[in-house]
């Protein structure tokens, strides 16, 4: 085996670009100065625990702001009939997904007794407030004009909360796509008021329940509902780990924004996006004779 280091040391390569007086560089690219800069622990003294606190609700939320991008293209992919880049979308969605459901398990490492050193300082500021949560709420069909007066004070989240209330949301547009591909999607639908949350409407299930029993002739429409499922499984499995890291964390306390705390985030649990897709799981029908 030839060894390419001397002394547990590697060489720089004579074509590696070390001069950066003149041209932008790694961290001037991705703005580091002003993201690592961005941690200001209001504790007095600034507990250790802080930062990492911190750190998780902001790369959390840079996440969520890569998911809304994500979404708002895959709206837009289904608006012009392009499924399959909609497709990849969404499976990049499921990516993002699963990352940040794995990064409560690093908060969790945060104890009660850790975490009660600094809670008070934080006062109102709340997970609640996240306007980028709503977002992905809204395109998904969480809908609830309610939230809005959460933003009342930032008028251009409120206007950007506004707008996705109003627009159609990935599931319609899906919807829409459904239908000029020749499927029979009830035009009360197609037409409904996008501003509601989406709540379940039965008569759809039959149009699933076509593609589900013949998915070879439906590939892509298929796939696009197992993607929507996923989505769904993953968003419910984030709301849930959320759940269990308050729940070791503060147990029943109220939230710092004023909620009950654990009982308010499991009736989320009871949230849905894409019902139909679930309920016709129990109307698929196997070969004859299985």
């Amino acid at each position: 085996m030839t060894r390419t280091t001397s002394g547990n040391t590697r060489p720089i390569e004579a074509t590696i670009r070390t001069d950066f007086r003149d041209e932008m560089d790694y961290g001037s690219y991705l703005g580091l100065d002003e993201l690592l800069s961005a941690q200001h622990p209001v504790s007095d003294p600034p507990h250790h625990d802080e930062l990492l606190f911190i750190i998780q609700h902001q790369t959390t939320e840079l996440w969520l702001k890569l998911v809304v991008h994500e979404l708002l293209a895959v709206r837009q992919f289904l608006d012009t009939d392009d499924l399959s880049r909609a497709l990849k979308g969404l499976a990049r969605v499921k990516h993002i997904q699963r990352t940040i459901t794995e990064q409560w398990s690093v908060l969790a490492t945060l104890t009660p007794s850790e975490y009660a050193e600094f809670r008070g300082s934080l006062g109102q500021s709340s997970g609640f407030q996240s306007h980028q949560y709503r977002a992905v709420e809204f395109l998904l069909g969480n809908k609830n004009a309610g939230m809005l007066q959460v933003f009342r004070a930032k008028p251009e989240v409120h206007a950007q909360l506004a707008r996705l209330l109003a627009e159609p949301t990935v599931y319609d547009a899906f919807l829409r796509l459904l239908a000029r591909r020749g499927h029979a999607v009830p035009a009360e639908i197609l037409d409904r008021d996008v501003t509601q949350a989406w709540t379940e409407h039965p008569e759809l299930t039959a149009v699933f329940k076509t593609i589900y029993e013949d998915p070879h002739d439906h590939w892509e429409l298929y796939e696009a509902c197992e993607d929507l499922v996923d989505i769904e499984d993953a968003f419910q499995l984030w709301r849930f780990r959320h759940l269990r890291t308050v729940q070791r964390t503060i147990g029943f306390k109220t939230g710092t924004g004023g909620s009950s705390g654990v009982g308010f985030l499991k009736r989320a649990l009871d949230l849905t996006f894409f019902p139909e897709l679930i309920s016709v799981r129990t109307e698929i029908d196997g070969p004859l004779g299985a």
